[in-house]
């Protein structure tokens, strides 16, 4: 990965700063600048933030903020940045317009309909976003540490899966990280066609196991064993709890994943694995697109 400017959009919540702490760190260990956006629309924004943007500076940034990302980012170049415009689609046409390596953006703590209404604008960034997204949620401050030394990297051994394992493999070698690559047989794989015939039914799950370990092994070489400690794991199950259990138990400071491409039906299959694995992760979640 390239990281030269990093996106951080933010509704001046703790969430987003929270987000922010994880945007300086790799900001430092890249030499990146960060890009503080905020979008809003005026018929829908709250009245704190609109009397705040006037008694400031017109930019909605506060003394306070600008102070803090200054502090926190010291010896980092730093820009801040208002978008009019609903909160997803602003930023990802910022991030289109301007050259953005990286966006750092906080998920929120809610649940129910709060919940659904907040998340969509990272989902809708996620899924259309023309560069990495990196998500933090609110737990991630008692569960992840920084640098990232602890990675999770789960493929189903599609491009972007891919293109995710190739940014791992860069983030545990600056970082000195333990890297384990994953991949979940689910009850679909049951019926793949790649297992030779004849041979006992009982041995099936074990054929598997073994042909996924062969395409991990295959996958493994542009990773530097030298510089990197690699792990290979085949778990079975749901694909999202598995991904999820095996973050938990190995402490994992950061899950690197692919999205697919951006289809009216990958929109709709969204909601599958990358979409839970966000929702639920109590580390931050990178996610890569195909190119």
């Amino acid at each position: 990965m390239s990281i030269r400017s990093i996106l951080w959009p933010t509704d001046f919540s703790d969430d987003s700063r929270h987000a922010l702490e994880h945007a300086v760190a790799i900001a430092r260990w890249y030499s990146a600048r960060i890009v503080a956006v905020h979008a809003f629309s005026p018929v829908y924004a709250e009245v704190p933030v609109l009397a705040g943007a006037a008694a400031d500076d017109g930019c909605g940034f506060s003394p306070d903020l600008r102070a803090e990302l200054v502090a926190l980012g010291a010896g980092i170049e730093t820009s801040v940045d208002v978008v009019e415009s609903a909160a997803a689609p602003g930023i990802l046409q910022y991030a289109v317009q301007h050259p953005i390596d990286l966006i750092v953006i906080g998920t929120h703590g809610n649940s129910g309909f709060r919940h659904l209404i907040l998340g969509s604008v990272t989902e809708k960034v996620l899924r259309t976003a023309p560069c990495p997204v990196l998500t933090v949620p609110p737990r991630a401050q008692k569960t992840s540490s920084l640098p990232f030394k602890r990675i999770i990297c789960p493929t189903d051994f599609s491009a972007s899966s891919c293109a995710a394992m190739n940014a791992a493999a860069t983030f545990a070698r600056d970082g000195n990280a333990k890297l384990t690559l994953v991949h979940v047989l689910d009850d679909a794989d049951e019926n793949e066609l790649f297992v030779p015939r004849p041979y006992d039914v009982h041995h099936h799950r074990e054929l598997l196991e073994k042909h996924a370990r062969e395409q991990l092994d295959a996958l493994s070489p542009p990773v530097d064993r030298e510089s990197v400690a690699l792990t290979v794991t085949v778990a079975s199950g749901k694909p999202y709890q598995e991904i999820l259990r095996i973050a938990d138990e190995e402490r994992a400071d950061l899950i690197v994943m692919g999205v697919e491409g951006r289809t009216p039906l990958d929109v709709m299959m969204f909601g599958s694995t990358t979409n839970q694995v966000v929702r639920r992760a109590t580390c931050p979640v990178l996610t890569l697109r195909r190119s």
